[in-house]
């Protein structure tokens, strides 16, 4: 099963916790200083806050897979959305996790993260240089800008 996901930036983290505790009947799954997340059931939804990013919104959007299997499936149905470029992250770590991960961007600029977890870590980051960073973490630029041979810089990713 797949799982649906949504990072926001948000300018007040507890403020913002305290609401979306309410709104979802339930607590984060996870709290840290600058980021919380909660794994929802109904619907089946990893939604995730951070104040390390810019303007509050929408971060970035994706599908969280369960196995390697449906992340390939993810990649492939990426690919098949006509996008130029696919950012390939492989094994990378970000918002307290291990991840396998890819990105595209829609036609909009909307940036979309498939992943399959691997494990937790106890760091925003493996490598804290990235937490200066002016974007909260994940999303990679838009990649349709990039060169047409969809070589794109590696950036830090997340969530």
């Amino acid at each position: 099963m797949k799982r649906f996901h949504v990072h926001l930036n948000v300018n007040d983290l507890n403020s913002s916790i305290d609401f979306y505790s309410r709104l979802f009947a339930a607590k984060p799954t996870r709290v840290e200083s600058d980021y919380a997340k909660w794994m929802l059931d109904d619907p089946p939804i990893n939604f995730a806050i951070s104040n390390r990013g810019g303007a509050p919104g929408i971060d970035h959007l994706g599908f969280q897979a369960d196995s390697p299997v449906e992340l390939a499936a993810l990649k492939a149905r990426a690919q098949a959305a006509d996008m130029a470029t696919l950012l390939d992250e492989g094994e990378t770590s970000c918002c307290y996790a291990r991840s396998e991960k890819h990105w595209v961007t829609d036609p909009q600029g909307i940036a979309w993260e498939h992943f399959h977890s691997l494990g937790n870590i106890p760091l925003f980051h493996e490598v804290e240089e990235h937490a200066t960073s002016a974007t909260a973490c994940c999303a990679p630029t838009d990649t349709r800008k990039q060169p047409p041979d969809g070589v794109a810089a590696k950036r830090s990713s997340c969530c």
